[in-house]
């Protein structure tokens, strides 16, 4: 019995250990360490956010919207712009860029993205741009009135160093005074390269006292050019003022359903400017006649109306675009969103398109005269406020190809290629004319028009370009194209016939 019991010993030593089961402890370790490390992942995925392009989810929550109704482009956007801070990028400064920017908020806007570019070409350091403060609206805003200066900075340091202000020692009041210069309209990289980096490196601070326009819309290196859209899509965010203020509007708009931007361009500083006076009294003409000879810096004074009107250089009037926004197919329920300050002529020249659609409504009637009373007499903020539900809208409809209208589109285009009916005003002027005098029918009037704007509605395309003729080629920020292309072959992706339906 003993030896039995012996034996059983011997081979109970020598049977392999039990295996002991996870404990939930260890379980619970495992998927710790699997989360951190997903979020890990996540953040350093946002965090590269502002080098990728939004476009690809875009079209994803466009295309949710759609089925849904429940709007996420916003949401989109304010991810992309929520972004940890990047890296500095490390360089030796050149010297000092101050710029005064000139004219209305979409002008100064773009102004801004050329010359963060040229402060990034150059290597200077860019002093926090001057808004215009004496063109026609008068507007006293400062930068950080209308956009985020914090975000702006900080965005944007590992491309350009940005001060606020200039180190004393190159105060005026300290006897410096900087050399001051407009740069040459449409110059390119090599106009800046050699001929203003010198200026610059001789007298430390350049001040640019014009900023319109001064940046070629073509034959700059692809990064220059996708700088400039960096600037614009990302770290131009508008102040928190205006941004709580104008995603009011948007809720608002968006709780009745989907919404149309009229960007009604019939204002007296609009119709003066062009001498566009098609619908206007004679006293009328004869009041903005005066006006555009009253400012210097405009400097066509005898225009001929009619003429200019038929080569489609005036803006529709309000009669015009009620007509051109049924032939469109737009009815009676379209609820419409007038984006323009005051209107020439008041009521009086809304009364046929308030007529024709009951749905239209302005910001003053959407927000209390308190939530914007401290926008009144601030022309730059109220069009900051137009540029957002502008962006935001389901179809954008401009009436003259303006800064606002031209800034929108390429800001639409880059959030999906959402839907902007750029009107053919030349080809439109023959059609009303036509049907307003009789000879041609509604039927064949409103087929032509819808025939008209098949391929004028944001679809992708390449930007025409023109050498030596910049005025005639289509501008950059209406369709910068070379934002589009990341990650797919540009040529396909541009040449795509993306037709799209009427609302």
């Amino acid at each position: 019995m003993e030896v039995r019991s012996e034996s059983i010993q011997v081979r109970s030593d020598k049977l392999p250990a039990p295996v002991i089961p996870r404990t939930r402890l260890q379980v619970w370790f495992v998927r710790v360490c699997s989360s951190i490390l997903l979020w890990t992942f996540l953040v350093q995925l946002v965090a590269f956010g502002k080098l990728w392009h939004p476009l690809f989810i875009s079209n994803i929550t466009n295309r949710i919207s759609q089925f849904t109704g429940i709007p996420l482009s916003l949401h989109v956007e304010e991810s992309i712009q929520s972004t940890p801070l990047l890296p500095a990028r490390n360089y030796s400064s050149n010297g000092y860029l101050r710029v005064s920017c000139n004219g209305g908020l979409n002008q100064m806007r773009a102004a801004i993205c050329d010359m963060v570019t040229v402060a990034r070409l150059l290597n200077l350091t860019l002093v926090v741009p001057e808004l215009d403060k004496t063109s026609f609206w008068a507007d006293p805003s400062n930068f950080d009135d209308i956009f985020n200066v914090k975000h702006f900075i900080d965005s944007l340091r590992d491309e350009v160093r940005i001060v606020r202000r200039l180190p004393k020692k190159f105060n005026r009041k300290y006897g410096f005074i900087s050399f001051a210069m407009p740069p040459v309209s449409w110059s390119n990289e090599k106009y800046y390269l050699e001929q203003i980096l010198p200026l610059i490196k001789k007298h430390t601070v350049l001040h640019f006292n014009k900023t319109d326009t001064r940046l070629a819309n073509n034959g700059l290196p692809v990064y220059l050019q996708k700088l400039r859209c960096r600037v614009n899509f990302q770290a131009l965010k508008f102040s928190p003022q205006i941004e709580t203020l104008g995603h009011k509007l948007i809720r608002l708009l968006r709780e009745k359903g989907p919404f149309v931007v009229l960007h009604l361009r019939y204002e007296m500083d609009m119709l003066a400017f062009s001498g566009c006076t098609h619908g206007c009294t004679k006293e009328e003409a004869d009041e903005l006649k005066q006006m555009r000879y009253a400012f210097p810096w405009w400097r066509e004074k005898e225009i001929l109306s009619d003429e200019r009107r038929s080569q489609g250089l005036c803006p529709l009037t309000p009669e015009e675009a009620a007509l051109t926004l049924q032939a469109l197919g737009f009815n009676k329920e379209t609820q419409i969103y007038i984006a323009a300050g005051e209107i020439y002529g008041s009521e009086r020249r809304l009364a046929t398109l308030r007529a024709t659609f009951p749905m239209i409504v302005k910001k003053e009637a959407l927000l209390s005269p308190e939530e914007l009373k401290l926008f009144r007499n601030h022309s730059s903020q109220m069009a900051a406020l137009d540029f957002m539900v502008s962006v935001a809208s389901n179809t954008f409809i401009p009436t003259y190809d303006g800064n606002m209208a031209r800034v929108v589109e390429g800001h639409r285009r880059y959030l999906g290629f959402k839907r902007s009916i750029i009107l053919d005003r030349k080809k439109l002027v023959q059609l009303l004319d036509m049907h307003q005098n009789g000879t041609l029918s509604w039927d064949d009037f409103a087929a032509a028009v819808r025939l008209a704007h098949e391929k004028r509605q944001g679809q992708p395309m390449q930007r025409r370009a023109i050498p030596d003729k910049p005025k005639e080629e289509d501008y950059f920020y209406a369709n910068p194209h070379e934002c589009f292309c990341e990650g797919m072959n540009c040529d396909d992706s541009l040449s795509h016939n993306n037709s799209s339906k009427v609302l």
